[in-house]
């Protein structure tokens, strides 16, 4: 048991620091601002391995471990969750064709996925089906070497900027084991997409609606045989829910040192705040919590790279804890900024819009705790 960080990661630690220090953060509370999607900086993320982490290298990815990616969402995060938690999405997409495709499928997609010449999305949302997913109602029915689908996927990251989605359908009967998953082009006939949301956070993706009517998806698009799509998606937000974890970790640790450095300098009634003893064990609690959650999430990535039986339930223990301690820390670090906290002068505001959304995607913390109960109760 070793929780020192190895020479190769400590090297891609630093890697992934000085290019959200040089690259993200100074760029970050402007993409917020205009709601801008920043494909060039993507760009050069993926030239530094980031939009394939743990793809295979023969298609250009990096091959590093869950564990290597936590670091790496850590790290770009504490200069903006919400490009990072694209990044992580992207990475997911890409996972579920490196993992699920076959040899021609890997071939066709990946390697312009790896280098962001083209983006990816994950739709598995609907409008009337959220965290009951195993219901889905979008269908893809067989049409010779084609599949026609129809049905409408909501609250997709990357709708309608991204190139490539890998879709969650129907192509059986209900419940999960009728679900399939397609990989479909944008320019595919009959896919089309709706407005951009307006969002509280997350501003630097994009968020639409992404519907097909009778789009024409070859049947060689499909990933493995049919009925496996939501051993797909089940087997992707395993690896998701790490990453956003670990986005949380990585905002919620950029607020924790301004709280920290504020309260150094900031006085109120004669004293610095850094000396008033409530403040100290407020700032003590946030740190605590901080390092808690970095060792769920890690120690749930080395069981998910190890597949450990019990992996998908420390992943969900591991994303619930770290994305509500996340959010928690962020807003405390609000509260010692007083009113300088609540504008937008100051990034923190920033960070509690976009570490909120955390405890949302990749499987609602209510679901998290559904998981480990039953987990906990199986005979």
């Amino acid at each position: 048991m070793n929780f020192g960080l190895s020479e190769d990661q400590q090297a891609f630690q630093d890697m992934a620091r000085r290019f959200a220090l040089e690259e993200m953060a100074p760029q970050a509370a402007s993409w917020d601002e205009g709601r801008t999607f920043p494909v060039g900086s993507l760009r050069k993320a993926a030239a530094l391995g980031f939009a394939g982490i743990y793809i295979g290298e023969d298609v250009g990815g990096s091959n590093l471990s869950r564990l290597d990616a936590t670091i790496i969402f850590e790290e770009l995060a504490a200069a903006c969750p919400s490009t990072a938690a694209y990044i992580s999405i992207h990475n997911m997409a890409c996972w579920m064709i490196d993992h699920f495709g076959s040899s021609e499928q890997r071939r066709t997609w990946l390697p312009k996925l790896t280098t962001m010449e083209q983006f990816a999305s994950y739709c598995l949302t609907e409008p009337g089906h959220g965290s009951d997913a195993g219901n889905l109602t979008t269908r893809a029915e067989r049409s010779g070497d084609h599949y026609l689908l129809n049905g409408q996927k909501a609250f997709i990251s990357g709708g309608g900027e991204s190139d490539v989605y890998v879709v969650m359908c129907r192509t059986g009967g209900e419940g999960p084991k009728g679900i399939s998953s397609l990989v479909v082009p944008k320019d595919t006939p009959g896919l089309s997409f709706g407005k951009k949301e307006e969002k509280l956070g997350w501003n630097s993706q994009p968020t639409r609606a992404v519907i097909f009517e009778d789009a024409r998806v070859p049947v060689a698009n499909r990933l493995g045989e049919e009925g496996i799509g939501f051993k797909v998606a089940m087997m992707g937000l395993d690896g998701g829910r790490l990453n956003i974890g670990a986005c949380s970790i990585g905002g919620a640790r950029f607020c924790l040192e301004q709280a920290r450095d504020y309260m150094k300098q900031r006085r109120q009634f004669g004293r610095a705040l850094a000396e008033l003893q409530a403040l100290q064990f407020k700032l003590a609690d946030m740190a605590t919590d901080l390092e808690a959650a970095r060792l769920l999430i890690r120690q749930a990535a080395c069981l998910l790279d190890a597949k450990h039986p019990d992996a998908t339930q420390h992943c969900a223990m591991a994303k619930r804890f770290a994305t509500d301690a996340g959010f928690a820390i962020v807003n405390d670090a609000l509260q010692l900024h007083g009113g300088y906290g609540y504008i937008r002068e100051y990034p923190i505001e920033r960070y509690l819009r976009d570490l909120r959304v955390h405890q949302i995607l990749e499987g609602t913390n209510e679901i998290m705790r559904m998981i480990v109960g039953r987990q906990l109760l199986a005979d």
